[in-house]
């Protein structure tokens, strides 16, 4: 199934949540199935883990900024999802699963999600405390983009958080993400 992964573009959002550091791990599993993979961090996934880090992993320049100076001449929110195949954000959090489902495009993470074409996927795996994942408000947001063919969730685990808090809102295994976009590519 994870060969469906070979020579695909994976767009990978890292947004700020102490599961962040996972990037790394799902940046090296999607390399190992032969993806090609580009990241966009927001300026608090860079408080948990460093660009360099999943520079060096991807082999790709991370973008951290809308603003900043470019390395080459494009519209680069444009061009990222354009070449996307598929768009995981991981993790996702309560805020930026809020941007998108109200349509707010403020950062490079959540205009280049909004640039995606339709037949592109965007594929949320949250990671947040329990009592903010299962806040009415996030939930009624996760459903907003259910309604819509190009949005999908990766559930979060069960379990103890970073914060000591037990309950659901753990990124989900690192495998059973990278199994759900190898799925989502298949269908394709």
């Amino acid at each position: 199934m994870k060969e469906t992964l070979k020579g695909k573009n994976i767009l990978l959002g890292v947004t700020g949540c102490i599961a962040a550091y996972k990037a790394a791990d799902i940046i090296n599993k999607c390399g190992y199935y032969g993806a090609n993979v580009k990241v966009i961090m927001t300026k608090s996934a860079c408080e948990f883990i460093t660009p360099l880090t999943l520079e060096t992993l991807s082999k790709n320049l991370v973008v951290t900024d809308m603003f900043e100076k470019r390395k080459t001449w494009e519209v680069e929110h444009i061009s990222l999802a354009q070449w996307a195949d598929i768009c995981l954000i991981a993790p996702a959090t309560a805020d930026v699963i809020g941007k998108v489902a109200n349509g707010i495009a403020d950062d490079m993470l959540t205009t280049t999600i909004m640039a995606t074409k339709y037949s592109t996927p965007v594929v949320f795996a949250p990671a947040m405390n329990t009592n903010m994942y299962n806040n009415k408000i996030v939930q009624k947001n996760m459903n907003v983009l259910k309604e819509y063919d190009k949005y999908y969730f990766v559930e979060p685990q069960s379990g103890r958080l970073a914060c000591g808090d037990i309950g659901k809102g753990k990124l989900a295994k690192v495998e059973d993400i990278v199994n759900f976009i190898a799925d989502l590519t298949q269908k394709e």
